[in-house]
This record gives C-alpha cells, sequence and structure tokens, in this order.
C-alpha cells in the first residue's frame, strides 16, 4: 500500500503522516479516512477530526500525559461504524468535560459475546494549551462508513479533495454537525 499524505493543518512530532481528508457535503463536515488494519483506522479517524479542530500548532514544549480511554457498544449490524462514533465522542467530551486534548492514540479492538470494546493507550496535553478553529457538536450517523477494502479493490472517491484507494486495508466516512 502506498503511504498518503492527507490534509493536516501543523505537522508536529506526534503526527508526520496522517490519512484523513476534510471532504464535501450538503452541510456540515465530512473526513474520510483510510488505514492498513481496523485500529489504525480508528486512530486516523480521530487525528484527522483533531486536525480539523486546531487553528495553530500544537506547542512544542507542552507536557504530555498518558492514559487508557474506553467505549463499547453492542452487537449491532453497524457495530464498526457505531464504536467509530462512540470513539469520537469520547475524545469531544475529554476535550470538552475533562479537558484532555487528544495528542496521539494507539487502539485495540475486542470482541466477546455481548461488546465490542475498542481500548485506547492515549497520549494527551491539558486543552488549554491549544487554540480551536471550529467547535464540533455532533459526530453524526449520516453516511457513516466503516469498511474493508479487499486487496486490489479500488475505492474511487467522488470528490476530488479525496484521493482513490487500493487495497487492502480500511476506510471510513463520517459527518460531523459544527
Amino acid at each position: 500500500m502506498v503511504r498518503l499524505r492527507g490534509h493536516y493543518k501543523y505537522r508536529n512530532d506526534e503526527v508526520n503522516v496522517l490519512s484523513s481528508w476534510p471532504r464535501p457535503t450538503t452541510a456540515d463536515v465530512g473526513l474520510r479516512s483510510f488505514a492498513p488494519s481496523l485500529p489504525r483506522l480508528f486512530e486516523e479517524t480521530a487525528l484527522g477530526m483533531q486536525s480539523y479542530l486546531l487553528a495553530q500548532p500544537i506547542p512544542k514544549d507542552s507536557i504530555h500525559h498518558s492514559s487508557v480511554w474506553t467505549v463499547q457498544v453492542s452487537h449491532h449490524d453497524d457495530e464498526m461504524g457505531l464504536l467509530l462514533v462512540k470513539w469520537l465522542e469520547e475524545i469531544l467530551y475529554m476535550d470538552e468535560v475533562e479537558e484532555k486534548w487528544l495528542v496521539e492514540s494507539t487502539v485495540k479492538v475486542d470482541r466477546n459475546t455481548d461488546l465490542i470494546m475498542l481500548q485506547a493507550q492515549v497520549l494527551w496535553i491539558a486543552s488549554d494549551e491549544i487554540k480551536k478553529e471550529v467547535e464540533i457538536k455532533a459526530v453524526t450517523r449520516q453516511d457513516l462508513v466503516v469498511s474493508e477494502v479487499g486487496h486490489g479493490e479500488v475505492l474511487d472517491s467522488p470528490w476530488v479533495e479525496v484521493p482513490t484507494f487500493e487495497g487492502p486495508g480500511w476506510y471510513s466516512d463520517v459527518v460531523f454537525d459544527i
């Protein structure tokens, strides 16, 4: 798979390659992300959302903290889509309520008979150290997709701003209410 360089406003030590692109929607803001694995897709989509929100670079002298953040959903026809929405909502909650700005994550997705759980080892900084350009009111289920792309399968993009992707790998489409 070719390394993709997505749209990001500010390069920093934590993020040097991003595989997420803002995409047009009839309203609000959409984001398409690509990754070689499902856990990495959750990481890329989170970083894409965070990058979209930033008005200026993360200060290089910020003190980084480490935590484990967890979300889970019951089994469902669209369980991976719902898990992605819960993950992104958790990141927004941690920023807005706990004042913890996600900088980087390593995601693990586990299943049991009742639930699918996402556990992420995260690096975060205090939210008051960053300046946001926009606010996301909600992560919507409008046009929500989390899907695997088979080996040699090509996912064409209907948007000029977003490249075509060739599998194997995973992609997501998510729309934010701003």
